[in-house]
């Protein structure tokens, strides 16, 4: 059993899982200062739903990908690949957004979850469902993005959904050590060190959306004549061909195979391939360069800070119960 298949995963979830329990101390600690201790069962309500709607997300998906697997079994070497393949796009899209987005916006995010606590508190016969809110709408965010990512590694099986476990483990164990036990971590390192990994698992999914997407556009192809021109890149080129990638720039199968390890746990970890063509080497570059690129240049300021409280950028997040 590959259970290196579950790293990404983890790494995905514990960074979602990690950014969830802060807003749920947030909210705790508030409500704590608030005197509105009785809400808190609204709170643990809100993270037990979400992590549920978020596990009924995946099931839900993985039941569309069979149904239609199953609605034209002559196409299934098509299908399979094709909707990898567009599930990949999505979480790409997704990841990357939250990736950016986030980074750009966790500076203010303390204010914005203090100020929304605080509106809930002022309705006072919606409060308890206004904080359930708030709650619920935070992680099931987190959890979407990391059923997305499931979703476009469906054929490794339930592997993927053991790390996301563990993640979720992890990020509930972290939250647990910053708003109960006041132990202090830096999490603007945690965070950084994690989007890092990120941008690095994401730049590999570009890799694989791609294979996924050759590999269909091939299996159709040689279902008939009449499709066979959709692969513009033919076998009497080199040996070791793709239909819509064009030619192969690197093959490292001979000294780092993709199928043994180490090699298998950096396929898993960050889509390595013993096997690369130009278009997935230009999509390879190309990410790395926007997207990292992007997220470097949101580093600018701390996680979890006021809008206005540039002296605290080194303080520990469990400063927010003061």
């Amino acid at each position: 059993m590959n259970f290196s298949t579950a790293i990404p995963t983890f790494v995905i979830t514990l960074r979602e899982g990690v950014e969830a329990a802060l807003v749920v101390g947030i909210v705790l600690a508030l409500l704590k200062k608030a005197k509105k201790s009785n809400l808190k069962s609204w709170v643990y309500a809100g993270v037990g739903i979400g992590i549920a709607v978020s596990a009924l997300i995946g099931v839900l998906f993985s039941w569309i990908i069979q149904v239609v697997g199953a609605a034209n079994p002559q196409y299934t070497s098509v299908v399979e690949p094709l909707l990898e393949g567009v599930f990949s796009v999505l979480a790409i899209a997704m990841l990357s957004w939250m990736l950016i987005w986030m980074t750009q916006q966790a500076k203010f995010m303390k204010a914005q979850v203090e100020g929304a606590v605080i509106q809930a508190l002022k309705q006072n016969s919606n409060a308890a469902w206004g904080v359930f809110s708030l709650v619920f709408i935070a992680v099931v965010r987190e959890g979407f993005e990391t059923v997305l990512f499931i979703a476009a590694n469906f054929q490794q099986g339930l592997i993927p959904s053991i790390g996301a476990v563990a993640g979720l483990t992890v990020a509930i164990a972290i939250g647990v050590l910053l708003f109960k036990w006041g132990i202090k971590i830096n999490i603007r390192q945690f965070f950084q060190v994690m989007g890092v990994l990120l941008v690095l698992i994401v730049a590999g999914l570009v890799v694989s959306a791609l294979k996924n997407f050759d590999d269909a556009v091939a299996n159709f192809a040689l279902s008939s004549r009449a499709t066979q021109s959709l692969c513009f890149y033919y076998e009497r080129f080199t040996k070791i061909h793709s239909c819509i990638l064009g030619p192969m720039v690197s093959n490292t199968s001979t000294i780092l195979p993709d199928e043994q390890f180490p090699g298998i746990i950096l396929k898993s970890l960050f889509g390595y391939s013993d096997k690369i063509y130009v278009v997935q080497a230009v999509a390879y570059v190309g990410f790395l360069l926007t997207i990292g690129g992007l997220y470097f240049r949101s580093l600018g300021g701390g996680f979890f800070e006021g809008k206005n409280n540039t002296s605290s950028r080194q303080k520990p997040i469990n400063s927010v119960k003061d």
